[in-house]
């Protein structure tokens, strides 16, 4: 890192400062503009707050003491949250410590700010105070709970999404910053730790994991077992994109298919596409094996084994379900051979193809040789 004259820690805090005016002028702006403020907003509460606001507690950026104060200031203003509040309780969610409220001058002169804000934009212009500004603010507030809701509901969790920590300046290293919180937001990603939890999902769309554990994979799977119309929809987009990932390939002579059971339409149908191919199922689950024997023929091996890469990942192809137990991007990141890998619509990887709109999700192909361009 490199300071200056005014940054007390790295030339990239600048970056910080020109956001946050942007951010001012967004605001002042907003009721003039062409989309609907209220997600302005909001989003700008939210993203602030974990972003700038959230560094400027760990590292203030400037020199000077009072020009972190009027910054302070600044963040207290644009974001209608008490600087000092955010900052005392957050530096005791680090001690793992409870925050007790402590009335302060400092604390008043902040409050004061807010409510002159407030009061200002309800006299000179109402209609955006109570359509957009007070319910943005409620919503930004709501993400913000959310945010830090999920980044430990289930102990300190990490998401290495390259997307997420580039729009939200390396939010995403949750366990390492937590591991070195003094660190700079900019350090982050070179002191990743290879053993941290993580989670495919930012934490304010963690609540899709408790969402897919309520409405889990395998009880879809139970309702396409009882319907023959909808086995036939899965077994045609399935087809269609296996076909299309597939071809051009070379000879294929081996496959493990992982999770196959229930009703096993990656099975059955490269049991169609690679008449000549040794294709092993292998499941965790008896009950799933023993639903799926029906549906296969004799060239097809069942195995009850949960799935190793070390030990199962040496076939010519190696097929990943949509439902698999565990760090998908470490499966990404792992991947040394031909994986088929099945994901959700928005997760784009190598050589892919849609399944269906309808299932939201597709299928990504990564070979050898795309494998480092991938990492």
């Amino acid at each position: 890192m490199e300071s200056t004259a005014i940054l007390r820690h790295s030339r990239k805090d600048a970056l910080f400062i020109g956001l946050t005016a942007t951010h001012a002028v967004l605001l002042l702006c907003a009721s003039a503009l062409p989309v609907n403020p209220l997600p302005v907003v909001a989003l700008g509460v939210w993203w602030n707050s974990n972003t700038i606001s959230h560094s400027f507690i760990h590292k203030p950026f400037f020199r000077a003491r009072w020009l972190n104060e009027a910054f302070s200031l600044c963040l207290t203003t644009l974001l209608g949250i008490p600087q000092t509040i955010w900052r005392e309780r957050h530096l005791a969610h680090h001690a793992n410590r409870c925050w007790s409220f402590r009335w302060s001058g400092r604390l008043a002169l902040e409050i004061s700010l807010i409510l002159g804000v407030s009061t200002t934009l309800g006299i000179t212009a109402p209609q955006f105070f109570f359509t957009a500004y007070l319910p943005g603010y409620v919503i930004g507030l709501t993400l913000c709970s959310i945010h830090g809701h999920y980044e430990h509901s289930r102990g300190t969790i990490s998401h290495h999404g390259r997307l997420y920590n580039w729009l939200f300046f390396n939010d995403g290293y949750h366990v390492e910053h937590h591991a070195a919180p003094g660190l700079h937001w900019s350090e982050l990603p070179r002191t990743r730790a290879a053993n941290a939890p993580t989670s495919r999902w930012p934490a304010v769309l963690r609540w899709i994991d408790t969402l897919q554990e309520a409405i889990s994979l395998n009880s879809l799977e139970r309702i396409v077992l009882r319907s023959r119309r909808l086995q036939g929809f899965v077994l045609r987009s399935h087809e269609r994109a296996l076909r299309e990932l597939l071809s051009g390939l070379a000879p294929i002579k081996s496959v493990t298919v992982v999770g196959g059971g229930l009703f096993p339409r990656t099975a059955l149908i490269l049991e169609k596409l690679l008449p000549h191919a040794r294709i092993i199922v292998l499941d965790v689950s008896l009950e799933s094996l023993e639903r799926a024997r029906p549906f296969l023929g004799d060239r097809v091996e069942l195995v009850h084994a949960a799935f190793d890469p070390i030990v199962h990942g040496s076939s010519d192809l190696v097929v990943i379900p949509l439902a698999f137990q565990g760090d998908r991007e470490a499966l990404y990141q792992s991947a040394s051979g031909r994986w088929l890998i099945h994901d959700w619509i928005w997760n784009v990887r190598g050589r892919n193809a849609v399944v269906s709109p309808l299932l939201l999700k597709r299928i990504n192909l990564l070979e050898p040789a795309e494998l480092p361009c991938e990492r």
